[in-house]
């Protein structure tokens, strides 16, 4: 089953379940869109793969399959991301 985290691992910004700005990575690794495009380059920092839209949950899952509420939360040290990309 799908982790629905909560939040941005980098900025932090709330993502609901039904976000349309969620973004997800093959580990589940959960960005926002701004953090994907404009900070990390499309690039997990946490894996080194891609990033996918996260595909919401219908609501009327919600009670049998909650969302998680467990934060996770380790801004990415930006300068060594861009380095570790630039450098493959």
């Amino acid at each position: 089953m799908l982790d629905i985290r909560p939040t941005c691992e980098h900025c932090n910004k709330s993502l609901p379940y039904n976000s349309s700005e969620a973004m997800i990575c093959t580990f589940e690794c959960t960005y926002c869109v701004d953090c994907v495009e404009n900070v990390l380059q499309k690039v997990c920092p946490n894996c080194g793969g891609g990033f996918e839209k996260r595909p919401i949950r219908p609501q009327q899952l919600l009670e049998k399959y909650p969302i998680s509420t467990k934060v996770v939360h380790k801004p990415v040290d930006v300068e060594a991301h861009i380095n570790r990309i630039n450098n493959k």
